[in-house]
């Protein structure tokens, strides 16, 4: 039987992370360390003394964010940590409102290096991108200057994001990389629809992924698989305002490693520029994207709701004469309904070079109630089928 010093443990943790637990218990409160939860005081240094003496502890622990605003400048906790690792959210952590004050222009909040870390609570994290979004230039200058992610979890593994809001990151809101068997659940993700680059959640070079019971609503993506994604499971998420589930945009960048293993289930997209879609630029690197399904999705309203963009170019400067050397491959869409607000609800474009293959529709039902008429599907360059009902009808 576990002991009560155990159970106490457990239950702050919210679940249960390892079956044998030795040493003490012990919860690092930040404001024991000198942090002031009055919105204006910087408590960089409390927090990271704080993360330093809990990761460090013998035994399990806790890092403790109580009810208030704290204002926290750039940092990053870094492991491996002694044992498994909470850090609780109950209060507001705040962002600088200018950016002088971030000394990293990648990240604002960093985990690195984390086993067993859980980061919930019914807290919030507060980006203040309002405060920055001006002075993003992405949309005419591809080579725009960074602005820093809100929480960006590097090499973290049999881990957990749980409760938490994310509100107004200043780039993305979460971002993992390098990271292994990460679920994320229960949580709330917003910015408003015009602001650039929010993404939600950017997973990248991860596996074993888990996102369920959650509702996003940005500017970008509300999740966007990257080169080296594997076995990624996502459920019961609501989308919108954004641009979707994308996998991609994939074909960019040197030595980018295949993406293998989605599925997207239960998950409902309001007033999206996209539902899902899987994007790639036309460009002569080399990859593979393989083996997703995209089943039960309700779309309302929803601008693209079933695509596969090979000619990805958001800025409009694409050499219009190379295609896409990115093989998309065995995807599924089953079960997907709902309102389409463009004419054309299901549309593969596809690449001339390396054309889709075993592309498979099955039970879907897209209406469009615009004036220019009943929805249609536009397919280039795909090999497929289409079964059961097709609405609008297949272009397989």
């Amino acid at each position: 039987m576990p002991s009560s010093r155990v159970l106490l443990f457990l239950m702050f943790l919210g679940f249960a992370v390892v079956t044998r637990v030795q040493g003490g218990i012990k919860i690092f409160d930040v404001t024991k360390y000198g942090a002031i939860g009055d919105g204006r005081i910087d408590n960089t240094k409390a927090f990271f003394k704080a993360w330093n003496d809990a990761c460090k502890w013998d035994g399990n622990s806790g890092v403790l964010i109580p009810r208030g605003t704290f204002l926290l400048g750039t940092v990053t906790f870094t492991g491996p940590c002694k044992k498994s690792t909470a850090f609780q959210i109950k209060g507001v952590i705040r962002a600088p409102s200018d950016l002088k004050r971030m000394s990293n222009p990648d990240q604002w909040i960093g985990f690195r290096y984390v086993d067993r870390l859980l980061v919930n609570g019914r807290g919030t994290v507060d980006g203040q991108g309002d405060s920055a979004w001006s002075f993003n230039s992405c949309a005419e200058d591809p080579n725009c200057p960074s602005l820093p992610i809100s929480m960006v979890f590097n090499f973290v593994t049999n881990s957990r994001i749980s409760g938490i809001t994310s509100v107004n990151s200043k780039n993305a809101h979460i971002s993992l990389y390098g990271c292994h068997k990460v679920s994320i659940d229960n949580i709330k993700i917003t910015a408003p629809y015009q602001s650039p680059n929010t993404d939600g959640i950017k997973i990248g070079d991860s596996k074993g992924i888990k996102i369920t019971h959650s509702s996003i609503g940005t500017g970008d993506d509300c999740i966007a698989l990257l080169s080296g994604s594997t076995n990624i499971d996502i459920t019961d998420v609501t989308c919108g305002p954004g641009h979707g589930i994308s996998v991609g945009s994939l074909g960019r960048y040197a030595n980018e490693r295949n993406v293998h293993g989605l599925a997207v289930r239960n998950c409902t997209f309001r007033g999206t520029t996209n539902g899902v879609r899987i994007k790639t630029w036309a460009s002569p690197r080399a990859n593979v994207a393989s083996g997703f399904t995209f089943e039960n999705i309700f779309m309302s309203n929803v601008e693209n709701p079933i695509v596969i963009d090979q000619m990805y170019c958001p800025h409009g400067s694409c050499n219009q004469k190379i295609t896409s050397n990115v093989q998309i491959k065995d995807v599924t869409y089953r079960n997907i309904w709902g309102t389409s607000s463009t004419k054309v609800a299901v549309n593969f474009q596809c690449s001339k070079t390396f054309p889709c293959k075993n592309i498979v529709l099955q039970d879907i039902y897209l209406v469009h109630n615009g004036r220019d008429g009943a929805a249609t599907s536009s397919c280039n360059f795909v090999d497929g089928d289409s079964y059961g009902t097709q609405k609008p009808p297949s272009c397989l």
